[in-house]
């Protein structure tokens, strides 16, 4: 008998869209480098749609050399200029821009702490890097920030990330997995 997939109502029907939400939303992330790379992802969806950003996320990763933070940080004003040239990304100055200082910002955290441990340990207050379960009825239960998120952005932010607000980071704790909102009748909720 074939079972009935269910997934949260967000995801629709595009097959990019419901492979994200399958195999990655709601994943617990503690890769440095990932949780990096979705950081700067994310900041690159403010106005925009997710669905936008998945579409060019390969093209992000070829353009940011694979989102080498080391390679990043050393972009000059010719790069930028290049980057605003290349039609697989968002051209957008400011956020081109905002990777760069997010780069900067994630290698001077690093000099300290796993990047992994510096945000689990702004948003958790649980133990562990274990992951917030919150078990909404629909998606209309989901909020769009937390006071989790208003702290994250708030530490970014201090720390010299840039495209880091609160709404933008619930959206980071989401994709990273620090927050799983699958809705309770989900196919794919985390147990």
């Amino acid at each position: 008998m074939n079972q009935i997939i269910k997934r949260c109502a967000w995801c629709g029907d595009d097959p990019i869209y419901q492979a994200y939400h399958d195999h990655e939303w709601g994943m617990p992330c503690h890769d440095d480098d990932q949780l990096f790379a979705m950081l700067c992802l994310e900041g690159m969806q403010a106005g925009l749609s997710w669905i936008t950003i998945l579409k060019k996320r390969e093209a992000y990763y070829e353009a940011f050399d694979g989102f080498d933070a080391v390679k990043i940080a050393q972009y000059d004003s010719q790069k930028v200029d290049e980057l605003m040239n290349n039609e697989g990304i968002i051209r957008h100055r400011l956020k081109i821009e905002a990777i760069i200082s997010n780069a900067k910002a994630y290698l001077k955290i690093k000099q300290n702490q796993s990047f992994n441990d510096y945000v689990w340990g702004i948003v958790a207050g649980h133990q562990s890097n274990t992951p917030l379960i919150n078990h909404p009825k629909d998606i209309n239960d989901i909020p769009t920030q937390t006071q989790a998120s208003q702290a994250l952005s708030k530490q970014l932010k201090k720390d010299g990330f840039k495209f880091v607000g609160p709404t933008i980071c619930y959206a980071y704790m989401q994709a990273c997995g620090m927050v799983d909102d699958h809705v309770i009748d989900c196919t794919y909720k985390r147990k």
